[in-house]
């Protein structure tokens, strides 16, 4: 039995969709997504160097059927617990190349994602998916089952994703790049190493076939009645009883063995709303919305690679220091979370971190040589004027 339902007109000839103007679009959001040289060496400052040509010759590839993508390079991001996510860098032609498949896939499946996913659509984001999770609450929901799909990127199916996209989508030459994309391996250590199964954490596309996939969760979700909040392989399913939260869990494990997955057993629990839950950077519980601890961790590791000891507190290091202190009060000081005692606190962590540079070591003694104000005329941020009360 198909897993997903065909379209009764599926889409033809995108690749006549695919225009000079489309590949430039394109460069420019990768140019915009910045990141590194694939295995090939070449910069995005060095394509653009030749950019007529070299987009001219990808367009020509890709129409024809005769493009073929180079191997991933492989990079391990640290997830701060001692373990590393695999990540899979493509060269910035096939990164431009997957741009173009992902504007052209975008619209077509756009339109049948569920309400309840948040995660990489337009107009779409973590806060709105937090917010609407905070509404449920507020209506009844209080119980949660705290999903976690094990090694969802790395198992995914390729079938699966082959047969997902394939419902909505009848041109053989999109089809044919989408599988050479899934299969165009990795180099590790100087090792090629095929791919078979999953689609690489990096990829530009690889989070809209996400979505088309776990789409057949939500739909099958709400047709059992259940409520959820989905923001990539990452959701939380909200009921009014333990009961409700068991069968839920039960239907998640049926569903997503359908399409190849499973539930992590370690990391799947069922909780409530008073005693809190992990969510998207958050802690949030009945109590308080606060930034969670292992996103702390991450923010003071950033913090202490800017201030080294053994570097001067000079205005470069000021200016680093708040473009990190920026981007995490832009996302964890929304309206509804409760972090104030928190940034305060990392806040004085901070300039003690910076009193210990000028001074090259540390003493409680330097809180009155180097005061708060001294700082403000350094132009240092904190944390806990981007509070909102």
């Amino acid at each position: 039995m198909a897993l997903f339902a065909t379209a009764k007109i599926k889409a033809h000839s995108l690749t006549g969709r695919i225009t000079t103007p489309l590949m430039h679009a394109a460069f420019k959001a990768v140019k915009r997504n910045r990141g590194a040289a694939g295995i090939d060496r070449v910069s995005i400052d060095m394509f653009e160097a030749n950019l007529a040509e070299n987009l001219t010759a990808l367009e020509r590839d890709l129409k024809d059927g005769s493009f073929k993508p180079f191997p991933l390079r492989r990079h391990f991001l640290s997830k701060g617990d001692g373990k590393f996510r695999p990540l899979g860098i493509p060269a910035v032609r096939d990164r431009v190349a997957q741009e173009v498949i992902r504007r052209l896939l975008q619209p077509i499946f756009e339109r049948l994602f569920h309400n309840a996913s948040f995660g990489f659509r337009p107009g779409r984001n973590c806060h709105m998916a937090l917010a609407y999770v905070l509404e449920l609450h507020e209506q009844g929901y209080r119980i949660i089952l705290d999903c976690d799909i094990r090694a969802f990127f790395d198992e995914l199916p390729h079938a699966i994703i082959m047969e997902a996209v394939a419902a909505q989508v009848a041109d053989g030459n999109i089809l044919d790049l989408i599988e050479k994309f899934l299969r165009a391996g990795v180099m590790e250590n100087g090792l090629f190493k095929p791919t078979t199964v999953g689609t690489p954490q990096g990829g530009v596309v690889s989070p809209l076939l996400a979505n088309i996939v776990l789409n057949h969760l939500d739909w099958e979700l709400d047709k059992l009645g259940y409520r959820l909040a989905r923001y990539a392989d990452d959701f939380v399913v909200v009921c009014q009883t333990n009961a409700q939260a068991e069968e839920a869990r039960t239907e998640v494990t049926r569903i997503l063995n359908q399409l190849g997955l499973q539930l992590s057993a370690e990391k799947t629990r069922i909780t409530t709303y008073g005693k809190g839950y992990s969510f998207l950077g958050f802690v949030i519980s009945s109590r308080s919305k606060r930034m969670r601890p292992k996103s702390q961790d991450k923010l003071k590791d950033r913090v202490r690679e800017l201030t080294c000891r053994s570097r001067n507190l000079d205005a470069e290091v000021i200016v680093k220091l708040n473009q990190v202190i920026r981007g995490a009060a832009n996302y964890f000081a929304t309206h509804w979370s409760t972090n104030r005692w928190l940034f305060r606190h990392l806040d004085a962590w901070i300039r003690r971190r910076l009193r210990c540079m000028k001074y090259k070591r540390f003493s409680y003694h330097h809180n009155r040589r180097m005061r708060r104000k001294q700082f403000e005329r350094l132009g240092l941020l904190s944390l806990e004027s981007f509070c909102w009360t």
